[in-house]
């Protein structure tokens, strides 16, 4: 268990790629099982949610009223990510916003073209960091919290995610090229502004 950072109200940690980050009815093990046992501790809240198979950073609260505070603050909280993603986008840098629906019984988002029950709007930007042959390394800032968000305003470009196999991604032995590597929030009791960034190596990812 990496820990970056810990005190009384909040933990920030780098969640690995298969690891559930909260809770579900499956029964199979999480982020906070981990962290309850690694920190010894009643109870870790998440915040904010990552993908089972992506890894990368993650706060969690260690009280229910830090919970509440970090939650309350969303406007505060810049998460960013990395992929390398196959092709190259037309730009350098860019704004997707597109309409997602998520089909619960295929646990599969997909963009949709008009607004209806449980179809909600989705943004995020990006930067082209470095272009790797066939792939393209991406820098993006997620401006909403959609299930899969990330892996499929990209796909449907035409952009898949390498190892991204449920959308469109060829296989890869690393697994999914996508990873959080950026926060910033604001600390529930010291009301500073708290910033983690942690950058991995190329060879992790290709």
């Amino acid at each position: 268990m990496e820990i970056l950072y810990k005190d009384s109200d909040l933990v920030v940690c780098y969640k690995p790629s298969g690891v559930l980050s909260a809770k579900d009815l499956s029964g199979k093990t999480s982020m906070p099982d981990l962290l309850k046992e690694e920190l010894d501790c009643k109870e870790v809240y998440p915040v904010h949610r990552l993908d089972k198979e992506v890894s990368g950073l993650m706060v969690y609260a260690l009280s229910s009223q830090s919970a509440s505070k970090l939650s309350s603050k969303t406007d505060d909280f810049n998460k960013e990510y990395i992929a390398l993603v196959s092709g190259c986008p037309s730009e350098n840098e860019g704004i997707f916003e597109d309409l997602l629906f998520k089909d619960s019984s295929k646990n599969k988002t997909f963009v949709v073209k008009k607004e209806r029950r449980g179809v909600k709007k989705a943004k995020l930007s990006y930067t082209v960091a470095k272009k790797l042959g066939d792939y393209t390394l991406v820098r993006i800032k997620l401006f909403t919290g959609r299930t899969h968000q990330i892996r499929v305003q990209f796909s449907s470009r035409g952009m898949s995610i390498l190892g991204d196999r449920k959308y469109g991604g060829k296989p890869s032995d690393k697994g999914i090229a996508l990873r959080s590597v950026y926060l910033s929030f604001i600390h529930p009791t010291t009301n500073k502004r708290m910033t983690f960034e942690q950058i991995p190596e190329i060879s992790e990812l290709y």
